[in-house]
């Protein structure tokens, strides 16, 4: 039987070591490669296609749950963290497994066994991945990470002017140009920080500090004017929501 192909994704070369070292004399998982940021191990796991990966969560640039929303078809994940703030979460969408550092070679065979199963059996762990990337999330967005063809952009928020609801995707605008990007406004809604962004419209999301004027265009209607020059449409609600931020 073939052993199935590994991947390690970690920026701590020590902890790359460790998992190799554990597994040297395992003759199921064949380690094709390692990483140490989610920017080498997405173009890896497109290009190495492996059936599993060892993936830490905290990493500079691009952290583990970023990686993954660029990942299409993703393989089957064992998180690898120092960090217990996405145990829970991960255990809760039967993440393969989540293993807290330190651990030990025999807690790390015994989330192999269960890949092992999983692969052999043929029941990948897709949409329970895909249901952990997009789970809501606790802290605040800092940064976006976004996609254009080979391309990965990361974008700071404070980089941000407005958001804007394209049917299933959201147009991100920028000083340096627009991206686009799935999500639903809802989430960008609860995710952003509410001292720096508001929402003024179904459809629009803007970074406070941008704001110039209010202007109005018809009776009890009002557009927003913008640093760059955007004017935005405002609703009811999106009015109210103002004049409580703006006070006025």
């Amino acid at each position: 039987m073939e052993p199935i192909k590994a991947l390690i994704i970690d920026d701590e070369q020590l902890a790359r070591e460790l998992i190799k070292n554990y597994l040297k004399n395992n003759q199921d998982i064949e380690i094709i490669g390692e990483c140490e940021n989610g920017f080498e191990g997405a173009l890896q796991i497109s290009d190495c296609k492996p059936d599993l990966v060892f993936l830490d969560i905290q990493m500079p640039k691009l952290n583990g749950f970023e990686m993954l929303e660029l990942i299409e078809d993703p393989p089957e994940i064992i998180f690898i963290t120092a960090h217990n703030d996405f145990a829970i979460r991960a255990f809760e969408m039967n993440a393969v497994d989540y293993l807290l550092k330190p651990y030990s070679q025999e807690r790390l065979l015994t989330a192999i066994q269960k890949a092992t199963e999983r692969i052999r059996s043929g029941k990948t762990s897709e949409e329970k991945i895909t249901q952990l990337v997009h789970q809501p999330l606790t802290e605040k967005l800092e940064r976006i990470v976004v996609k254009s063809g080979t391309k990965i952009k990361v974008i700071p928020v404070d980089k941000i002017i407005y958001l804007e609801a394209q049917d299933d995707y959201i147009m991100i605008y920028t000083d340096e140009g627009k991206h686009l990007k799935q999500g639903t406004m809802k989430y960008y809604e609860d995710h952003l920080d509410e001292s720096k962004f508001i929402r003024v419209h179904r459809s629009y999301i803007v970074r406070m500090d941008q704001v110039v004027q209010l202007e109005p265009y018809a009776k009890d209607n009002y557009i927003i004017k913008l640093k760059n020059g955007s004017s935005l449409k405002i609703s009811r609600n999106g009015l109210k929501n103002l004049k409580e931020k703006f006070d006025f």
